[in-house]
C-alpha cells in the first residue's frame, strides 16, 4: 500500500508540473499579447490632423499606424504602445503629445488593429524597425530628431529599438527589465529559465544605449512593480533622469496629465538640439 501511495503521490506532483509547463508554453503564445482588431476613434475626434499610412516589415508583413504632423514640429514620437487593445486606445497619450509641438508616428505592431500576421517577440521588434525606417525614408525625418517612446511592453520594445538604430533619445514609461524577471514574479518555484523562450530582455539591452533616457515608472503599479523601472535606470549609462509617478500602470498618467508633460518637455527641450 506504501508502494501505491508513493507511486500514486509521484504521478500526481509529475501530472502537475507537466500541467504547469503546459500552461506557462501557452501563456507564451496567449497570455501576453491582447490585441483587439476594431478600431474605436481616430485622432480627428479630437481634432487632430492625421495620415492613416501603411508600410511593411522586412519580413514583408503590412502594418498599419497613423502620423499626426505637428505645425512646428521640434521632434518626432515614434510610439510603441503596450500590449492589448490597439493604436485607437491611446489617443489620450497621443493628444499630450502632440500638444507639445511633435509630431507623434504611432503604429500598430503586427496582429494589432489593421496590420497583418500575429505578434511575437522577434516580430514586435521588427515591426518597430520598420516604422524608424518608415520616418526616415517616406518621412524624410533625421534620426537625431526622432525620440522613440514605449510604455509597458512597448518600453521594451523602444530599448530594443535603441539598441539597434540611432535614435535622438529614450522615453520609457513601465518597462520590466524582463520576461524571465516577469515570469519569476508569478512561478517563483519554477526553472523558468529553461521553459520560457521569449525574452523581452531590456535590463541587458539598456546598458549600452548612450542616448538621453528618460525612465517613468508608478511606484504604485502592482501589474509591472516599481523596482523594475528602478533596476533599468541603475543600468543605463549617462545622460539619464527617472520620474516616479503614482497610480495604477494605467492610470499614472491620467492622474498626473500635466506633471507627465512637464516633465517630458523639460527633458526634451534639455536634450534636443
Amino acid at each position: 500500500m506504501d508502494f501505491i501511495r508513493i507511486l500514486l503521490g509521484t504521478l500526481a506532483l509529475f501530472s502537475f508540473i507537466i500541467f504547469l509547463i503546459l500552461y506557462i508554453k501557452y501563456y507564451e503564445k496567449k497570455g501576453i499579447y491582447f490585441p483587439t482588431r476594431k478600431i474605436r476613434v481616430t485622432p480627428k475626434e479630437m481634432g487632430l490632423e492625421f495620415e492613416d499610412v501603411y508600410f511593411s516589415s522586412s519580413d514583408g508583413v503590412r502594418l498599419n499606424g497613423w502620423f499626426v504632423p505637428a505645425r512646428e514640429s521640434k521632434a518626432t514620437i515614434l510610439f510603441c504602445h503596450g500590449n492589448a487593445g490597439n493604436i485607437s486606445h491611446r489617443i489620450e497619450v497621443l493628444y499630450l503629445f502632440s500638444k507639445l509641438g511633435l509630431n507623434v508616428f504611432i503604429f500598430d505592431y503586427r496582429g494589432y488593429g489593421r496590420s497583418q500576421a500575429s505578434p511575437s517577440e522577434v516580430g514586435l521588434y521588427l515591426d518597430a524597425q520598420a516604422a524608424h525606417k518608415y520616418l526616415i525614408e517616406k518621412r524624410n525625418q533625421k534620426e537625431e530628431s526622432i525620440v522613440v517612446y514605449g510604455k509597458s511592453i512597448g518600453a521594451n520594445v523602444a530599448v530594443e529599438l535603441c539598441s539597434k538604430v540611432k535614435t535622438a533619445a529614450l522615453i520609457s514609461e513601465s518597462a520590466f527589465t524582463s520576461a524571465l524577471d516577469m515570469g519569476k514574479k508569478l512561478f517563483p518555484f519554477l526553472p523558468l529559465k529553461w521553459l520560457i523562450s521569449i525574452k523581452f530582455d531590456a535590463l541587458s539591452k539598456i546598458k549600452d544605449i548612450t542616448i538621453p533616457k528618460l525612465i517613468i515608472h508608478s511606484k504604485d503599479d502592482r501589474i509591472i512593480p516599481f523596482k523594475h523601472g528602478k533596476k533599468l535606470f541603475e543600468a543605463a549609462p549617462e545622460p539619464k533622469e527617472f520620474y516616479p509617478m503614482r497610480g495604477g500602470h494605467n492610470e499614472a498618467l491620467l492622474l498626473a496629465k500635466e506633471d507627465f508633460v512637464n516633465k517630458i518637455d523639460v527633458f526634451l527641450q534639455k536634450h534636443l538640439t
